[in-house]
């Protein structure tokens, strides 16, 4: 079995950011269902098509179709020394499937990290985050601007700051998570699989505390 294994925690701990650093490190690849799904619309897979539906009517993509794009993501090549879930799942539903497809796999999770950030520090973070559109690239106008202001440096796109970044609808955001994410804690807490991480800090130092973690399994 390979290094299997989920990023949980509310939005702007910095999950996407560490996870993209584990994944090059252990050489798994990094899945997020938002991932996921755009792979899905641009291969026009069935699922794929499924998803694009109510994807165009503004409306949330339901569990079964999700879990078979999961399903059909683990199944690839690169999958086999291990995975990394960004954020996913985002229920106890999902996550009683999820064990239910590992298992059928003969798969099992290593290690659920559970990043621990304040609430006035995750809403400092998400405020300042600027998005690429073209390549989805992350900038933060603290912590990581970018190096000619609101431009991207990959690719020289004018950045933009998501809706779901204002500072308004952060609050919203962390209340759905509280409500729906939030008891996955206690759940893989049962399982004895969780470990919380500290998510305060220089990127550098969070990335120090996880390595150091994960190289202990």
């Amino acid at each position: 079995m390979g290094l299997n294994l989920i990023f949980l925690g509310p939005p702007g701990v910095g999950k996407g950011t560490q996870a993209e650093a584990v994944s090059a490190h252990f050489l798994v690849p990094k899945l997020s269902t938002g991932d996921l799904l755009r792979e899905g619309v641009a291969k026009g897979t069935p699922l794929g098509k499924e998803a694009k539906a109510y994807m165009d009517r503004g409306e949330l993509v339901p569990d079964p179709i999700i879990m078979g794009l999961v399903r059909d993501r683990l199944a690839g090549t690169n999958c086999r020394e291990g995975f990394l879930f960004d954020g996913f799942p985002r229920t106890v539903p999902q996550a009683d499937q999820l064990a239910a497809l590992l298992e059928s796999m003969e798969q099992s999770l290593n290690r659920v990290v559970c990043f621990v950030l304040s609430r006035e520090e995750i809403v400092r973070r998400l405020s300042g985050r600027r998005n690429c559109p073209r390549c989805q690239a992350v900038f933060h106008v603290e912590s990581r601007p970018p190096k000619q202001e609101g431009q991207c440096d990959k690719c020289g796109t004018a950045l933009v700051q998501r809706n779901d970044d204002q500072p308004e609808t952060v609050e919203a955001r962390l209340i759905v998570y509280e409500n729906q994410t939030a008891p996955l804690i206690q759940y893989y807490k049962n399982q004895n699989v969780l470990s919380e991480l500290d998510a305060s800090g220089p990127i550098q130092a969070v990335q120090e505390r996880l390595m150091a973690l994960l190289s202990s399994l």
